[in-house]
């Protein structure tokens, strides 16, 4: 058995990427610090238990961005691109690729979350292993969800989502009921998208944070805070 860990993610491009980021840092910086996150998740996967068997994928958006997320991404992953105008679409299909490849389950998470603890990925995939169908969800501090777990791709999940409000993980897991899906929930995290989640970023990493705490290492994360900190004095 292998489960499939999947990132979403648009390549770093400056002006294209992190657009709140961008206006407060700047989009070079913005794409850069994006560039990390996807380097710190991806290296969370990777660093998994060997008996979780658990493969990592970048799925991305858009087609012509494969070089860049080369560089960025383990040799070990493979890139899936899912490009799409409605997120829903995104995400379900991207599910429904991994399964069908074989995966026997598929974590999909999002590429904002550079401290994501490696702990809640072992949850989710410890629960996705156990007998019956399910869902597994992550909900994030905006409303929305860092993580979602499917052993089948149910389309219902993803139909007439508010994506990009508060009602998110609300939405889905109203969903979920409606099918009788059972469902299991992860400890909360954030993402990181705007000046007040990239304070409880910069708390974290200093080890200051309450709310978050024991999350990833996140070392390009943090080597690329140390320089723009250094920059600004």
């Amino acid at each position: 058995m292998t489960a499939a860990i999947g990132i979403m993610c648009k390549a770093p491009q400056p002006g294209r990427t992190k657009t709140r980021l961008a206006a407060m840092i700047g989009p070079e910086a913005a794409a850069a610090l994006s560039a990390c996150f996807l380097r710190d998740i991806a290296a969370t996967i990777e660093a998994l238990p060997g008996h979780l068997g658990c493969k990592g994928y970048g799925i991305y958006a858009p087609a012509g961005a494969e070089a860049e997320l080369r560089r960025i991404f383990p040799l070990s992953f493979d890139l899936v691109l899912q490009a799409d105008a409605e997120f829903g679409n995104v995400l379900h299909g991207a599910a429904r690729h991994l399964l069908t490849a074989g995966h026997d389950c598929v974590a999909l998470v999002n590429g904002d979350s550079p401290t994501l603890p490696p702990s809640l990925l072992t949850e989710a995939i410890n629960a996705l292993r156990r007998p019956g169908d399910r869902l597994v969800l992550g909900p994030a501090s905006d409303g929305g969800y860092y993580l979602i777990g499917l052993k089948a791709p149910h389309r219902h999940l993803f139909m007439d989502i508010p994506w990009g409000t508060a009602t998110v993980a609300r939405s889905t897991l109203e969903r979920a009921s409606q099918i009788g899906l059972e469902t299991m929930l992860l400890a909360e995290w954030y993402d990181v998208d705007d000046a007040t989640t990239l304070a409880w970023l910069r708390g974290e990493l200093a080890g200051h944070s309450d709310r978050f705490k024991d999350g990833g290492a996140a070392a390009a994360t943090r080597a690329y805070l140390a320089t723009m900190t250094t920059a600004a004095k």
